[in-house]
């Protein structure tokens, strides 16, 4: 290899390492590892804690808020993703995809897979895209770790939950592209893992 080649190389890992992301040999991209929120960036209705490997958001700044949210700094377009949370039996979370608008997360600026085990309707709870793909199981997540895996690519999108697939291929287009974002609305909510591989 020569010189110029060794610095190229070098520059590039370095470039890697100051993203703070860690890109595998199969082409998975980690967001969080437990270690810092380099990846992503608050949405001012809380500060973000890491503990114990796993984040959490603390001192709601604005009492009228709902939710708060973690917002990544890159934006997706088809992708699949493999995360890890735990969740109170009494919480409301959810993991939201393709954001049209950054600053205002919701069901109807990006897609809502949610994470909600008490929802009084629970064919949109846990395991459901809100609000236009119902589960196909219910899935209890409250009390322990649990794994989503999220594919999104074109129109379609499958979700599987500790195994089990909620979402079949459920189609809709109204977002195309955008930043993922981790709600932490009521009850506990840590998020431990999270990794993206680009479609």
């Amino acid at each position: 290899m020569t010189r110029w080649a060794t610095l190229a190389s070098a520059l590039l890992v370095s470039a890697f390492a100051a993203a703070g992301a860690a890109s595998g040999a199969d082409g998975w991209i980690t967001l969080f590892d437990g270690k810092n929120l380099d990846q992503w960036q608050g949405d001012g209705t809380a500060t973000f804690k890491i503990e114990d490997g796993s984040v959490i958001a603390v001192d709601k700044k604005d009492p009228k808020a709902v939710a708060a949210y973690l917002v990544s700094k890159e934006s997706f377009k088809d992708f699949e993703i493999r995360a890890e949370f735990w969740v109170s039996d009494d919480a409301n979370s959810g993991i939201f995809v393709r954001n049209s608008d950054p600053k205002n997360i919701s069901s109807k600026t990006g897609y809502e897979v949610n994470i909600f085990d008490t929802r009084p309707d629970p064919t949109y709870g846990t395991g459901a895209i809100v609000p236009f793909a119902k589960t196909l199981a219910v899935v209890k997540t409250g009390g322990k770790w649990n794994t989503y895996e999220i594919v999104v690519k074109g129109p379609k999108f499958t979700i599987t939950l500790n195994g089990v697939k909620t979402v079949d291929g459920a189609e809709n287009t109204d977002h195309a592209e955008g930043p993922i974002a981790l709600q932490f609305g009521q009850g506990t909510v840590k998020f431990r893992k999270v990794e993206i591989k680009k479609l």
